[in-house]
């Protein structure tokens, strides 16, 4: 175990690119999105595809306290709908259904890295675990279906506060939960806003960068797997 992590006694844990990462290579565009979106969607440039998805998620980001998966399903017919629309991708009502259906339901969507199961076994041994994510009601069944629920004690999710990371709520909220000072955690997470946010409560944070766009300077302690913690 890293000495960083031999002093403390909880760790909290992001869950996108830090647990597990979306098996089309986008949390939004799934391979269902593509499947039914077809060539119409592949002839927008990046930037194109990038603009008509910020659009989408800022209806997300200003509705976002959801409190079970019909409520997030709603949502997601409304984010896709407005992607069909801004892309004049012609989607109809049932192909956006069908999509926000798979975007909500199918926990294939999501694939977990293959060393947080020892991972996490490991630490829970010595910590207490818990979750401080951005996300929707699916997380439970997501992290249920990928065997992980089991190690954790607490769970912060955005979507019942109804804001996100880096709002002192989520890490209050956490820390109430778990039951220790700020002092006594560590947080990891994919993001620096976001570990920034956990600092100034005292957390101290971890970056990881699975993900190659999370390999970035940073001030903090950076891995580039959990199995470095270990």
């Amino acid at each position: 175990m890293i000495d960083l992590l031999k002093n403390k006694k909880a760790i909290f844990f992001d869950v996108g690119y830090t647990l597990d990462y979306p098996a089309s290579g986008d949390w939004m565009f799934t391979d269902k999105f593509r499947e039914i979106a077809g060539e119409k969607f592949c002839r927008y440039s990046e930037s194109e595809i990038e603009e008509a998805k910020n659009k989408g998620l800022k209806y997300l980001k200003d509705n976002h306290l959801v409190l079970n998966t019909e409520e997030e399903y709603k949502q997601f017919i409304y984010f896709y709908n407005e992607i069909s629309r801004f892309l004049s991708l012609g989607l109809t009502e049932n192909a956006i259904k069908e999509i926000a259906h798979d975007r909500t339901y199918n926990m294939k969507n999501y694939i977990l890295y293959p060393d947080a199961p020892q991972v996490l076994e490991t630490l829970a041994e010595t910590h207490k675990l818990g979750v401080i994510s951005d996300t929707w009601p699916s997380i439970e069944q997501q992290l249920d279906t990928l065997g992980v629920i089991k190690y954790f004690s607490s769970t912060t999710y955005s979507c019942y506060l109804g804001t996100f990371k880096p709002d002192k709520l989520m890490y209050t909220d956490a820390l109430e939960k778990i039951g220790f000072p700020a002092e006594d955690t560590v947080f990891i997470d994919d993001s620096l806003q976001n570990l920034k946010g956990a600092a100034e409560l005292g957390i101290t944070p971890i970056l990881i960068a699975a993900n190659p766009a999370s390999d970035i300077d940073s001030p903090f302690l950076k891995i580039h797997s959990l199995k470095e913690l270990l």
